[in-house]
């Protein structure tokens, strides 16, 4: 018997270290989670926009609809067009980086053109969960709000849900109150959209 319990623990030993390597960091998992839905698109409503601001709002009335379409590197990079109605000019770009996650927000105009306010964002500070990361905006951005005088952007974080077959949500909030959120539902795929301004056919 005191031969085979080393045996015994050396095996524990060995499983829990295989066990550790083969963990999926959240970021990671979340990549994947949305990743499974690559090539599909969603339809999805505003479930919060606080405080209201002044002038029309841009998403009244409109066809709310997010194409998980950049898929050529899954585990490393998604691009998931945000279709507005016939306006197809915005587009946020996940990118795993060796700290965490990244978004982008890529912003063209009708022709390809970049919008002068485009590829803001921010990254991760810390793990998030499989199916929910924040970005605290980042000092480029920080630094592009100001430049184009949108000072009210500074203190921004974007966050990002997946709750598969249910809910796919995007989400902004600032501490003077604001707060945006669309939510997409995931169990009834709709006819993908076509490209993003920019991006080809």
């Amino acid at each position: 018997m005191k031969k085979i319990l080393p045996a015994v623990a050396l095996a524990a030993l060995l499983a829990g270290c295989a066990s550790e390597r083969t963990t999926t960091a959240p970021t990671d998992q979340f990549l994947k989670n949305i990743a499974a839905y690559c090539g599909k698109a969603f339809a999805g409503q505003v479930v919060a926009n606080e405080p209201h601001t002044a002038g029309p709002d841009p998403f009244a009335g409109r066809r709310l609809v997010m194409h998980v379409r950049g898929c050529a590197e899954p585990t490393r990079e998604l691009r998931i067009p945000f279709h507005v109605g016939n306006d197809r000019s915005r587009t946020w770009i996940l990118t795993r980086t060796a700290a965490g996650l990244q978004l982008k927000h890529d912003h063209r105009h009708r022709d390809g053109s970049e919008d002068p306010v485009t590829m803001y964002g921010g990254h991760t500070r810390e793990g998030g969960t499989p199916v929910r990361q924040e970005f605290p905006v980042d000092p480029e951005s920080v630094s592009l709000f100001r430049r184009q005088e949108l000072t009210a952007s500074v203190d921004n974080t974007w966050a990002m849900e997946i709750y598969p077959e249910r809910i796919f949500a995007y989400e902004l909030t600032r501490p003077d109150g604001r707060r945006f959120r669309v939510e997409f539902d995931l169990s009834r795929p709709v006819e993908p959209p076509p490209a993003p301004w920019g991006y080809g056919s």
